[in-house]
């Protein structure tokens, strides 16, 4: 039960994480995290011991837990790796889906673009963007890879979500999800591998905005 407890609590500090409310470098004080959701301190220990272990939590001596907070270079090596992570995903789902699973890819596509035309809310879409590459991960019947990918998108969160506010980033995003769509429902493994690390790179002009925004996440709207 306690297991339990420190899931659920770590599962909303994350989100906490995600969308900006604890950014890069803020230090989380285990009294204060008890009573914002009411547990004792031991749950609370116990999911940043978790998160710790997914790389968006530091655990330092004297200072406690710490949000994470990456270089500019760092995010270039593990968009890279994403990149290939998705590439990899998409190559395989397009000889392995099912058509059950092709016709839901094209559902959650189609909920993409009714966000997308009721405004393009980041959140929004932000929350269907990742249904829409889990449908890929999933299709791909890799378990393994599955499960590396999830882990490197979580700790990309919040830059990820950084990403779809930069102006018109939500629309190309979405026009290059159709692309996507198209290759793998036709069985195209080699152009979906290429289109998904050609979304998820962040390079050129991509680069430069993530780098301008990091301000942003890095707390100084609080």
């Amino acid at each position: 039960m306690k297991k339990k407890l420190s899931e659920d609590v770590r599962d909303q500090i994350e989100e906490l994480i995600a969308f900006g409310e604890l950014p890069p470098g803020r230090h989380l004080d285990e009294t204060e995290l008890a009573e914002r959701f009411s547990v004792s301190r031991t749950p609370i220990r116990e999911a940043l011991n978790q998160l710790a272990t997914a790389g968006l939590v530091e655990i330092r001596s004297r200072r406690g837990a710490v949000v994470v907070t990456l270089s500019a270079q760092e995010l270039v090596e593990m968009f890279e790796v994403m990149g290939e992570f998705e590439g990899m995903c998409g190559r395989l789902a397009a000889r392995r889906m099912t058509p059950e699973e092709q016709k839901l890819l094209q559902q959650v596509h189609a909920k993409c673009e009714s966000a997308v035309a009721n405004g393009g809310d980041p959140d929004q879409y932000y929350q269907l963007n990742d249904e829409f590459h889990g449908v890929i991960y999933a299709g791909s019947h890799n378990t393994f890879l599955q499960e590396q990918a999830w882990a490197l998108r979580r700790r990309l969160r919040p830059y990820r979500r950084l990403q779809l506010r930069v102006r018109g980033r939500i629309s190309s995003s979405f026009g290059e999800h159709g692309q996507i769509v198209e290759a793998i429902v036709s069985g195209n493994a080699d152009k979906a591998n290429q289109l998904l690390r050609d979304h998820v790179m962040i390079q050129g002009q991509r680069f430069a905005d993530l780098i301008a925004n990091l301000p942003l996440i890095n707390g100084t709207q609080h």
